[in-house]
């Protein structure tokens, strides 16, 4: 048997794209907003297709992502966040929370809300995590947005702005 498989394209070319980034842990979180970017820029999405909207911490991500994602201006917004255990259960309590938010923000609007968030338990690990060692998890995150976007307009039979289709084709 040979099912009919569905998957996005990496093209950006069309597409716009919200960044709710936490100015927590800057150093970090501005690095995975650069990969971000950068990954964006790769796959063909315009500087004017693009906006960043920076908030305290990753705590307050995924309200301002389902109002950007309520907006109807974006086909997929991108959270960017670093959140590193201490030495109370502070860390669980927002990771926890953050996640949750993140994807009933996806749930809540029908918009590709993607985790673009690090949770280390060491400065190291996050670092790592920020394009030293193990890659860019905002290169990944802005990956997975345009792969996503592209699968759901295919799904839609046109492009999807938030909740509303467009239908080139139709006059």
């Amino acid at each position: 048997m040979q099912p009919k498989v569905h998957q996005g394209m990496l093209s950006a070319v069309g597409f716009r794209f919200a960044i709710v980034a936490s100015r927590w842990n800057d150093f970090l979180t501005a690095k995975l907003t650069e990969g971000a970017l950068d990954a964006l820029a790769r796959l063909g999405a315009e500087e004017k297709s693009v906006e960043i909207y920076k908030v305290p911490g990753s705590f307050e991500l995924s309200l301002t992502a389902q109002k950007v994602a309520q907006s109807g201006k974006f086909d997929a917004v991108i959270c960017i966040g670093t959140i590193i255990r201490g030495d109370t259960p502070h860390f669980d309590y927002v990771a926890g929370e953050a996640t949750k938010g993140i994807a009933q923000a996806a749930m809540n609007t029908g918009v590709p809300v993607l985790y673009g968030i690090v949770t280390a338990d060491t400065l190291e690990q996050a670092i790592n995590r920020a394009g030293v060692k193990s890659g860019n998890k905002g290169f990944d995150a802005a990956m997975s947005a345009v792969e996503l976007v592209n699968l759901y307009k295919t799904m839609d039979g046109g492009e999807t702005i938030g909740k509303e289709k467009v239908f080139p084709h139709v006059v």
